[in-house]
């Protein structure tokens, strides 16, 4: 099963939690070979238009605090047989941060190029448990 959009309950869940807790985001990626048409990616390939959405991101200013600070390249999946081509951690400051960045429409709307990069994609939400925050 493919998963592109964020799962609404587990959003709500978040709502429910801390706002004001840090929290990093585990992304993993596996992109399409081609970009779908229609959201400004045309042509592109899927790494391509990811990397345009952070483009995006960072000249309409919708990274809400969002911080990048690990990114490789996915190799072998060790346990489990899903494929994947990159994996970003993303530290938000907290996690009000994130929720607003999710609910805010400039994000929403740029958020239309990362569906058309994806094939597949991974979003969990961490807890720093050491070293301690």
């Amino acid at each position: 099963m493919q998963h592109i959009e964020a799962n609404d309950a587990a959003i709500d869940a978040m709502r429910a939690l801390d706002p004001t807790e840090s929290i990093i985001m585990l992304n993993l990626l596996k992109f399409r070979d081609i970009a779908l048409e229609g959201f400004g990616v045309d042509g592109m390939t899927g790494g391509q238009a990811f990397r345009r959405y952070g483009e995006l991101n960072d000249a309409e200013d919708v990274k809400f605090g969002g911080d990048p600070i690990w990114m490789g390249l996915a190799k072998n999946t060790v346990i489990g047989d899903e494929d994947w081509d990159l994996a970003i951690l993303v530290r938000y400051p907290t996690r009000q941060h994130f929720i607003d960045k999710l609910d805010n429409a400039k994000y929403r709307e740029i958020s239309k190029v990362r569906h058309a990069a994806l094939l597949d994609s991974r979003l969990v939400e961490l807890s720093q448990l050491i070293p301690a925050p």
